[in-house]
C-alpha cells in the first residue's frame, strides 16, 4: 500500500465527529426521489486523483447526495460536473464528467478531496469538524511530494488552508487570489463552483478556466 492509500484508508475509518456520523447516515437513509434505491457510500471520503500531483483542488465538505452517495470526491453532483469540466478544459482531467466511481475519470496531475471529509448539515461544518480533518490534510500534502499548487474553492477552503499552514498574516480571499507559503507551496483561491455561485455568473466558466490554468503555470517545474 502506497502512501497516499494508506491515508485514504484512514479517511474512510474515521468517526471522530458524532455530528457528522450521524447526520451522513441520515443522508443516505433519506435520499430525494431522483436517487431513491442507489446505495450510499456514507463514510468520509477520501481525497482522488494522480499520486504525481502538482496541483491539489481543495473544497468546501463533503456534498450529502455527492460524494457521500458516490464516494469519490467531486462526483455525482452539479458542483462535481461544473468543476471536472474545467479540469477537462485545462488538461488536468481525461474527461469532462465525473458521475460515479469507475466511470473512466482519472485526473492528470491533479488531487482533489475535502477540506472535511463527510457531508454536513446544510452544508456548514464547524471549526471544530474542520480541525479534526486537517491532520489528514497534512498526510495528503505528504504523500504528494510533487505538490506544488493549493487550489482552493471558496472562502471556507482558502480559510482552512491558511489555518492549517498557520500562515501569518493571513492574506483575504478573493477570486484570483495567490499566497506563497514559507515551504514554496502557492495558494490559489477560486470562488466555489456551487451552484448559488454559477447560477448566479458570481463564478463564470472562463473564471475557473483562467485559476487552473494559472494553477498549472505556477505548478511548472
Amino acid at each position: 500500500m502506497t502512501g497516499i492509500e494508506a491515508v485514504g484508508r484512514a479517511v474512510t475509518e474515521c468517526s471522530r465527529c458524532p455530528r457528522l456520523v450521524a447526520w451522513r447516515a441520515e443522508a443516505a437513509r433519506t435520499p430525494p426521489a431522483r436517487f431513491a434505491g442507489e446505495p450510499y457510500w456514507a463514510r468520509p471520503v477520501p481525497g482522488f486523483g494522480d499520486p504525481a500531483a502538482r496541483i491539489y483542488v481543495l473544497g468546501l465538505a463533503t456534498a450529502a447526495h455527492g460524494g457521500n452517495r458516490t464516494g469519490r470526491a467531486f462526483t455525482g453532483n452539479p458542483t462535481a460536473a461544473w468543476l471536472v469540466r474545467s479540469m477537462h478544459r485545462a488538461g488536468l482531467a481525461s474527461q469532462p464528467t465525473s458521475e460515479r466511481r469507475g466511470d473512466g475519470l482519472r485526473l492528470l496531475g491533479a488531487w482533489m478531496g475535502s477540506a472535511v471529509r463527510c457531508a454536513p448539515p446544510g452544508n456548514r461544518p464547524t471549526p471544530a469538524e474542520r480541525d479534526t480533518c486537517l491532520p489528514f490534510l497534512t498526510a495528503e500534502v505528504a504523500a504528494l511530494p510533487r505538490l506544488r499548487v493549493l487550489v482552493c474553492l471558496g472562502a471556507f477552503a482558502w480559510t482552512t488552508a491558511l489555518h492549517w499552514a498557520g500562515a501569518r498574516p493571513r492574506p483575504r480571499f478573493a477570486h484570483g487570489a495567490e499566497h506563497r507559503l514559507e515551504s514554496g507551496l502557492v495558494l490559489l483561491a477560486s470562488y466555489h463552483p456551487s451552484q448559488q455561485n454559477t447560477n448566479t455568473g458570481l463564478l463564470t466558466e472562463p473564471m475557473l478556466d483562467a485559476v487552473l490554468h494559472r494553477a498549472r503555470t505556477l505548478a511548472e517545474p
